[in-house]
């Protein structure tokens, strides 16, 4: 292959839609030239019945149309479109998939939640050097989570729950209730309970990934008065400091929480749903260390597209 070349990935998650333009040289060398975030939320109002509501896919696909204009202004552009939960669980999958190819004539690989959660495991052990962990990435319908050891994936789950999904059917988005707050860590603990492999998984470090622990990392940073906040990869905190953040963030009602240095206030109604998972695993494996990892999904993608295209 001659000279480089551009690939688009265009990742349609359940609260927000990202587009990552990777230009790739001919030695496989690459790097992150444009990144666009839209926050659609895909998986608003789906509800238990698990439909798509038609606000939500026009929102998304108008983003997607969006992202089209940006990248159809690059050369050699090869796109990659791929979609996580929401669309994973979603009984109208085939419309929405149908609706997003006539408006911008990309076939969508929907990814199993076995997939996603081995994306992250090459994103992560791309570039992060930690060889035994909990790789934990939080969407907005889904949970996957990873056990390395050795650098190797021994076990990929993936739990369909997230933050925008228990934020709606735990009313977590205001003034958050004890009672709804013990029904959420209840309705967690047993859905983790029944992956089985979770208890070997002792005190080990937790990788997080996702836009709740994105979320966590800036509002940490912030408050150490740090310059780049959004640098957060291989940056940590203890599960000390995780749970002062989530105490804080239960204190007030939403008005409070939008307020918050480093929370997006778009995020402010979902971030108490979107934590749940951390700090409901978090104590349930007994975890001391958190890392954040900047790759995941998107950098799982390149690397298996690299050994694909470019493996000599």
């Amino acid at each position: 292959m001659a000279g480089m070349e551009n690939l688009v990935i265009l990742d349609i998650g359940s609260n927000s839609v990202r587009m990552a333009i990777n230009q790739i040289q001919a030695d496989g060398s690459y790097r992150e030239i444009k990144r666009v975030k839209s926050d659609s939320r895909l998986s608003e109002g789906m509800g238990p019945q698990k439909i798509l509501q038609k606000k939500a896919m026009d929102r998304t696909i108008d983003s997607l149309a969006d992202f089209q204009k940006i990248y159809t202004q690059y050369d050699h552009t090869t796109v990659i479109g791929i979609a996580t939960a929401a669309v994973r669980q979603a009984k109208n999958q085939a419309d929405f998939l149908a609706a997003v190819k006539k408006r911008i004539h990309i076939n969508v690989k929907v990814l199993t939640g076995h997939q996603e959660a081995y994306y992250d495991y090459l994103g992560v052990m791309n570039r992060l050097g930690i060889k035994n962990c909990l790789i934990l990435d939080i969407g907005g319908a889904s949970v996957e989570i990873v056990q390395v050891e050795n650098g190797r994936d021994v076990h990929l789950t993936s739990v369909p729950v997230g933050a925008v999904t228990l934020s709606e059917r735990y009313h977590l988005n205001d003034s958050i209730s004890g009672a709804n707050l013990f029904n959420a860590q209840f309705g967690l603990r047993k859905l983790f309970g029944r992956v089985k492999w979770l208890h070997t998984a002792h005190r080990q470090p937790l990788v997080l990934l996702g836009g709740a622990s994105r979320t966590l990392a800036r509002i940490n940073r912030r408050r150490q008065h740090m310059t780049r906040i959004d640098a957060i990869h291989g940056y940590h905190l203890s599960a000390e400091q995780v749970n002062r953040t989530f105490l804080n963030l239960l204190r007030g009602n939403l008005k409070r929480r939008q307020s918050i240095p480093g929370l997006e206030a778009d995020r402010a109604d979902i971030i108490v749903g979107g934590l749940l998972p951390l700090v409901t695993l978090m104590e349930m494996v007994d975890s001391h260390k958190m890392y954040f990892s900047e790759s995941g999904v998107r950098e799982g993608i390149i690397t298996e597209y690299l050994n694909e295209h470019y493996s000599k």
